[in-house]
């Protein structure tokens, strides 16, 4: 499972999502489907104004994460 992990690097900026919603021109309902995960795709556009505003890289940001329901036979 693909993580997007905005409010950890949020946190660790001491910034909000108003703030970054303000700055990226996004709308928080957007925001906040991204961060839930609730977005089938994200363009590239996106991920390079989340990693300069949040100062990551896009390895920072999207995290593979093992989806423990899952077995491999």
């Amino acid at each position: 499972m693909i993580k997007i992990n905005i409010e950890r690097l949020l946190k660790k900026k001491k910034k909000s999502k108003y703030w970054l919603c303000q700055n990226m021109n996004i709308t928080s309902r957007n925001l906040n489907r991204i961060i839930r995960g609730e977005t089938t795709s994200i363009s590239f556009k996106y991920i390079e104004e989340f990693c300069n505003y949040l100062n990551c890289t896009p390895g920072e940001l999207i995290t593979l994460e093992k989806d423990n329901s899952k077995t491999d036979n």
